[in-house]
């Protein structure tokens, strides 16, 4: 689908359909489906930051939370979102002040995902650090904001432990992959 509408009216439509959607600026992508493997990875790195974080204000969602960036118009489904804002707390449904996303990459969205939706990311005052998890070659880009706003890349090699620095948790890599056939 390559509809053109405004803000409210994709979050209005969005509501009704029986799969997900994304909205840059009036055009709406589609959302493609996860494979196993890439759900399996999503949910291996949630539960490690839930049971890192408990306790503490900040929250991690999983797939369905969607995203919303301002700098640059859109809502996204990231697959994995953290945030330890009370303005977000107080929202059922949207995530405006992330502090980590994490996208774990499919050949059908690598480009797409470290492009154009990156760049709406980075437009996000809150966000930290984004990850960018490579399936096929258990690669983890981690991008992280410096003091000078500048993103700068953290890049892990299969088999590394990934270091999360905006949640302080380091994930040992048999972690993220557990499960996940070879």
């Amino acid at each position: 689908m390559n509809a053109i509408m405004s803000a409210d009216e994709f979050l209005a439509w969005e509501a009704d359909q029986p799969d997900r959607h994304e909205w840059l600026g009036g055009r709406v992508v589609d959302k493609d489906g996860s494979a196993d493997d890439h759900n399996l990875i999503n949910g291996n790195i949630a539960i490690a930051l839930q049971h890192h974080l408990a306790g503490r204000p900040c929250r991690t969602f999983l797939i369905a939370m969607m995203l919303e960036t301002t700098g640059t118009p859109g809502f996204f489904y990231p697959d994995v979102v953290v945030t330890c804002s009370a303005t977000d707390r107080s929202s059922p449904l949207i995530v405006r002040e992330p502090t980590l996303i994490i996208e774990v990459l499919s050949p059908s969205t690598a480009a797409y995902d470290r492009g154009e939706k990156f760049a709406h990311y980075r437009s996000i005052a809150s966000l930290k650090e984004v990850a960018f998890i490579d399936i096929h070659s258990r690669r983890t880009d981690v991008y992280r904001r410096g003091a000078d706003g500048l993103w700068v890349l953290h890049p892990f090699d299969a088999g590394d432990a990934v270091s999360l620095a905006s949640v302080d948790l380091t994930m040992a890599a048999a972690a993220m992959f557990a499960e996940v056939d070879d």
